[in-house]
């Protein structure tokens, strides 16, 4: 059960091991600023995308990342049906891009037509404008409870937008870096 650790600042300890509440839990996590990602890839003519904050690097040698994708997500089986997947690592310019690849269940055809985007290598779309580009092919994908952790080894890295201020997501919203949220 959980209790105040101090009924005038608003935390809370846990009292006993997995009795966290899920509310502190998502409050606690979103106080861990993330850079903005959207992941793209492609299965025949079909083009996927979702945004995801929930990305890392992982290796140097050799070079791997990983996302984590919603296992309900129609994303999840394209990207492990094509086997190669797209990462613009967004600029705050790239805001509009964010918000509408992270919207449920919006028109699948089509849906690139809303954002200026070119092509990569592998034949996902990258988002104009990004920081930097990635493109992966997958190695392995780890079950993480609801989401999949989908491990992507990197066959291609370009810099991109290198005057342009990062996207950033905290406590649940944008923010420009060196703001509070």
């Amino acid at each position: 059960m959980s209790q105040p650790a101090d009924p005038d600042s608003g935390v809370s300890t846990v009292s006993a091991v997995g009795s966290v509440d899920e509310a502190i839990f998502r409050r606690a996590v979103a106080q861990f600023a993330s850079g903005v990602t959207v992941v793209t890839t492609r299965v025949g003519t079909i083009d996927h995308a979702m945004t995801a904050s929930a990305f890392t690097s992982v290796s140097l040698d050799p070079l791997r990342v990983l996302v984590c994708v919603d296992q309900d997500a129609r994303f999840r089986d394209a990207v492990l049906e094509s086997g190669f997947r797209g990462v613009s690592i967004l600029a705050d310019d790239n805001r509009r891009a964010a918000d509408w690849f992270a919207i449920k269940g919006r028109p699948l055809v089509g849906q690139l037509d809303q954002v200026d985007h070119h092509r990569g290598s592998t034949g996902a779309a990258l988002i104009d404008g990004a920081l930097a580009y990635l493109e992966c092919h997958t190695v392995a994908v780890y079950e993480g409870g609801d989401h999949d952790i989908v491990l992507g080894s990197v066959v291609g890295a370009v810099e991109g937008a290198r005057d342009a201020e990062p996207l950033l997501y905290h406590r649940s919203h944008y923010v420009r870096p060196g703001t509070a949220s």
